[in-house]
């Protein structure tokens, strides 16, 4: 087989992925990303220098033709790094989580088809393992109209500067709906915020559920009743003081690295709920990205760009994340 390119390989998931992916196809991996000396990796996985900004050495490590498929771990500022694949054949898992970069990527179809290439979006757990619970609880209905996905991540954990700038950026953002209280397995009840995941977007279009909302809480209340506050205070949308929140987050770690996610769906008077729990969410991000990309290499996927919930194939996705620690809750 051709090799696997591990976009922000170096990162708190893309150094997971690269591991992950070595111990199933030892010395085919390639780790890219802009500092190769900051992270652990297998001597079997190949380092190389890449930053996003340089096409021209994206281009240059793809054009020999030996990547087969490219994991793309952090976000580009535009869909030029997907086309740069797609147009080549190379196959791509994005674990991106933003709306606005999904959609472009969503009208690469036709080029990626032309290429012969696939294209996976919603890789990860929220999105990702939301929109594979949320196709659940929807066809478990026969359709839901509501569907509303809760997610709980750990404040103990060490997410890395882009995922934090993500979240709080997110928060600059006005409220689109209600708090609500959820039972969350393994946590108990929590007050989660509505936050605007990618998840809540990507599914009106592939399911057809015309309401979803994506809440997110932590599993420290008060962590959370502290980000709810400035929030309302309308701190987040100070650059500065966004910069500064951004880097304490990055650097304080307020509870543990347990995450659960929950999806509830409603059609009519009834009602679905599922949920996953496990411990640390960047390997669980990196776990279904992994099975997501080795899914890819076994040709099980068809050409084109579609979301992880549209690929019948992935639907086990979170059976096979059992034999490492997460756990599937059936909430009725």
């Amino acid at each position: 087989m051709s090799g696997i390119l591990v976009i922000g390989g170096y990162g708190a998931v893309g150094a997971q992925v690269s591991t992950t992916l070595d111990g199933w196809f030892p010395s085919q991996v390639i780790a890219a990303g802009r500092n190769p000396d900051g992270a652990r990796l297998p001597a079997t996985v190949r380092r190389v220098r890449l930053d996003l900004a340089d096409i021209a050495g994206l281009e240059r490590l793809l054009d020999p033709g030996d990547i087969a498929v490219v994991v793309l771990c952090v976000e580009p500022a535009d869909a030029t790094v997907a086309e740069t694949c797609l147009s080549r054949g190379v196959h791509l898992v994005d674990v991106g989580a933003s709306d606005h970069l999904l959609r472009q990527v969503e009208d690469l179809a036709d080029r990626a088809t032309v290429g012969g290439a696939t294209g996976v979006l919603s890789v990860g757990v929220a999105p990702g393992l939301t929109n594979l619970l949320a196709r659940r609880v929807h066809e478990r209905l026969g359709g839901a109209q509501q569907i509303d996905i809760t997610v709980l991540l750990g404040a103990g954990e060490q997410h890395g500067a882009d995922a934090v700038g993500w979240t709080v950026s997110r928060l600059a953002r006005p409220a689109a709906a209600r708090p609500r209280r959820y039972l969350m397995p393994g946590h108990g009840r929590r007050t989660a915020h509505p936050l605007d995941f990618s998840d809540q977007h990507s599914l009106r279009r592939t399911l057809g559920v015309p309401s979803v909302t994506t809440r997110l809480c932590l599993d420290s209340a008060f962590s959370t009743a502290l980000l709810a506050g400035l929030r309302r205070l309308g701190v987040f949308r100070r650059p500065t003081l966004r910069r500064l929140i951004t880097t304490a987050l990055s650097r304080v770690h307020l509870g543990g690295d347990g995450f659960a996610v929950r999806v509830d769906g409603v059609n009519g008077d009834r009602h679905a709920a599922l949920a996953l729990t496990g411990n640390g969410q960047s390997r669980a991000t990196a776990l279904v990205a992994a099975y997501v990309t080795r899914a890819v290499l076994d040709g099980a996927l068809p050409t084109g760009i579609h979301h992880i919930d549209q690929l019948p194939v992935l639907a086990d996705v979170p059976e096979r994340l059992a034999a490492h620690g997460i756990v599937p809750h059936s909430l009725g």
